[in-house]
């Protein structure tokens, strides 16, 4: 678990299955992305099942530090339950999902991959 550097471009968090550790390090992110915006980002929902409306607020404040400075945020390994809040709360169009962390690597490093979302 946790957040680590990839490469000297990529962060990768992997969130934990218990919600207030998740929250925490979703706050933890937005933290490190603030002080220093220059990662592209990959979220592994791989440990979780859910997600509160806590998570979702700082989902978006992250989408929008790296989209104002012209970094990607992935979501990968996404639940359907989880991925089915994103749509009924009308944000399936915001963010960018990946089906693995192999694919969102690729989204990454692929130049004609937009910025913004792209969901599947």
């Amino acid at each position: 678990m946790g957040i680590r550097n990839l490469s000297e471009n990529i962060i990768i968090a992997e969130l934990p299955s218990d919600g207030s550790e998740r929250a925490d390090e979703l706050k933890n992110l937005n933290e490190t992305i603030s002080v220093k915006c220059q990662y592209d980002v990959i979220v592994d929902f791989s440990k979780v099942e859910i997600i509160n409306s806590w998570n979702i607020s700082n989902l978006l404040i992250l989408q929008g530090m790296l989209e104002d400075a012209g970094h990607k945020l992935i979501l990968c390994n996404v639940s359907t339950v989880t991925k089915c809040i994103f749509v009924v709360a009308g944000l399936s169009e915001i963010f960018f999902f990946a089906d693995n962390r192999s694919a969102a690597l690729a989204a990454i490093s692929d130049t004609n991959s937009p910025v913004t979302a792209n969901p599947r």
